[in-house]
């Protein structure tokens, strides 16, 4: 009989570091990936060697906001599930960058900080690549864990857990791990189709960037640096109003007047 992973009579998340600690290499598949959340797992996939064989494969599905499905089933325009070159360079554009902005919200902790520049490493060693689906919306959960047991080499959990702490511990989900041999081998087949998906893409590059450029970065910025983002931000209002608005030539060349006799009182 298959347990049941609630996370509240039981959490998942122990279960899965139990069999990553026993596996060689895993396969995951989720809708969410949120890269702070990967410390809850790093450690355990930090022992592997990296590249085929010991990694983590990690298959991210592309979700449309509720209101984009809605558009799409009023639409008179029935889209297949076919894209071109130029719609996929576009979606793994945009997708790279809502996980730039997940680094912007909240406050950052050293335990993130910590977890992320871990997450760069294992990157960087091949230990973790991370590719995204874009064919079609995928909202799958899977957690396939490969052991070298003879008696049950996979192992894999299947419910609606995203790879994000409260996913896996917090709130209300509903999983179950998966033993029997011949549907963890359908379930491996199935991943396999999907990561080698033509419209499957890498995306590890990118976010190995978009950590390097973060606050998780291991190079401290330059202060001058921080004053320049600073003053930036801080004159945003004033640019957009050059941008916006414009004075009549009689008060540009007032207001030139006004700067060139404020700056001489300041010299003198």
């Amino acid at each position: 009989m298959p347990r049941i992973f609630d996370n509240i009579d039981h959490s998942l998340l122990p279960a899965l570091r139990e069999t990553l600690a026993l596996s060689e290499r895993a396969d995951f598949c989720v809708g969410y990936f949120n890269l702070r959340g990967w410390k809850a797992l790093d450690e355990w996939i930090d022992r592997w060697s990296g590249g085929p064989g010991h990694c983590c494969r990690l298959l991210v599905g592309m979700q449309r906001l509720p209101q984009d499905y809605l558009n799409a089933a009023l639409s008179v325009f029935r889209d297949g599930n076919d894209i071109d070159n130029q719609t996929a360079l576009r979606l793994k554009k945009k997708l790279a960058e809502d996980f730039r902005q997940q680094l912007m919200v909240g406050v950052p902790t050293n335990e993130d900080e910590a977890g992320l520049r871990r997450l760069a490493a294992q990157i960087r060693a091949k230990k973790v690549v991370v590719k995204l689906f874009l064919r079609h919306s995928l909202h799958a959960k899977l957690y396939l864990l490969f052991r070298p047991d003879p008696i049950s080499p996979t192992i894999g959990y299947l419910g609606s857990s995203n790879l994000t702490f409260a996913g896996l511990s917090q709130q209300g989900e509903l999983n179950i791990d998966v033993l029997d041999h011949d549907a963890c081998q359908k379930l491996a087949r199935w991943f396999e189709d999907r990561w080698e998906d033509r419209w499957c893409v890498d995306i590890s590059d990118e976010l190995l960037g978009i950590i390097e450029e973060s606050w998780a970065r291991e190079d401290l910025l330059p202060p001058y640096y921080v004053y320049l983002k600073m003053a930036y931000h801080l004159s945003q209002e004033a640019r957009t109003g050059l941008s916006e608005f414009r004075l009549p030539r009689r008060g540009r060349i007032q207001g030139a007047t006004d700067h060139l006799l404020a700056w001489a009182l300041q010299v003198c």
